[in-house]
């Protein structure tokens, strides 16, 4: 089993389509593989949410904004502040690895939003505003920019920002004095692929990109040259869903790292399944190990336990989340407890309690 703490919380955010708590706090019961009610917050449409690297903050979308929470020691949130993103509702944040800077992507008005933070969690002044530009495939879709995802690289040097009406993702460097993005490099995806999240391994070597379109996982390499400029090269393409059939009509929603970071879970929509994926540590390729329904519709977010023995499914339209056994070396999943409501379910975050 593999555990770094002994006990943990779970977060959950979601729309405030009919109540005002858009964040929930669970107890993690981890022997059953079910979540225990704690805790309710206040906030509206909470579309996503991120954790700073030192585990101290908790920060979440909000209306036009974002909002930060001290996050107490027995895994209660207090809410620290509230900063505009001078723009429309986001749909995706994340911090930097010295948690100084807040990015937050907008998918409805295309746009990369950098915020300040402090030593103290606080959500400080906007130090740059990206609106992307352009026209993607005219297709039944749309085809103007879709900012999704803002991620760093692990070394602190390029901010990723996938753009699922571009099919590309952008990279800038980040000055850490002014905080503003140059661009530097572009990741160009396949015609009405959709890249929607991405995740870096812990080794800084590989980027994961998810094709919400094509239903795919996409493997590069990646390197940071003498020049200060990044390389990227692909060297996998896999599919999330096993029929081409049910791919037509589905998107991938998920795309998250289990806690040891050796195993990657997608959730697709449409096709209302989970997918985990193995990664090989020494080449960075992924094999895939399960493709599986969840007993919901619209799964939005699925993360592993942290005991790799159990996973949670969050069912955005059938506003539930499912429980599963896990077995990895088998790839089976079985329901372990019955399911929790919850209205319009968006992200899960597991923190670990010392």
């Amino acid at each position: 089993m593999y555990m770094r703490f002994s006990k943990y919380v779970a977060y959950v955010s979601s729309y405030t389509k009919r109540n005002k708590k858009g964040i929930t706090i669970y107890d993690v019961d981890i022997e059953k593989g079910t979540f225990i009610y704690r805790n309710s917050l206040e906030i509206s449409n909470s579309s996503y949410l991120t954790s700073s690297h030192n585990d101290q903050f908790l920060y979440s979308i909000t209306d036009m904004g974002v909002k930060s929470y001290e996050i107490t020691e027995n895994g209660d949130l207090d809410e620290i502040n509230f900063a505009s993103v001078n723009g429309m509702r986001g749909c995706y944040l994340s911090t930097d690895y010295t948690d100084r800077f807040l990015f937050v992507a907008g998918y409805h008005d295309g746009k990369i939003t950098v915020l300040r933070v402090g030593e103290d969690g606080a959500v400080g002044e906007i130090t740059d505003e990206i609106y992307v530009q352009g026209m993607g495939e005219v297709s039944d879709r749309s085809y103007v920019p879709h900012v999704s995802c803002v991620k760093m690289s692990r070394d602190n040097k390029f901010l990723l920002a996938s753009d699922t009406g571009m099919d590309h993702v952008n990279v800038y460097k980040l000055n850490y004095e002014t905080g503003k993005l140059k661009p530097v490099d572009i990741i160009r995806s396949d015609v009405n692929s959709g890249p929607r999240h991405m995740i870096f391994s812990v080794d800084n070597k590989y980027v994961y990109v998810l094709n919400e379109m094509q239903n795919s996982i996409v493997v590069f390499t990646y390197t940071a040259l003498d020049s200060g400029y990044p390389e990227f090269e692909k060297i996998q393409t896999i599919q999330t869903v096993d029929d081409k059939y049910h791919a037509s009509t589905s998107l991938s929603r998920a795309l998250k790292f289990s806690e040891d970071r050796n195993y990657i879970i997608t959730s697709t929509a449409g096709d209302n399944s989970v997918e985990i994926f193995k990664r090989n540590e020494d080449d960075g390729l992924l094999s895939k190990i399960l493709c599986l329904p969840i007993s919901g519709t619209y799964p939005k977010d699925a993360a592993l336990f942290p005991d790799l023995k159990h996973l949670v499914s969050l069912n955005h339209e059938s506003s539930t989340m499912t429980f599963f056994n896990v077995d990895l070396e088998k790839g089976l999943l079985s329901m372990c407890a019955k399911e929790v409501k919850i209205d319009y379910p968006n992200c899960v975050i597991f923190h670990g309690i010392k």
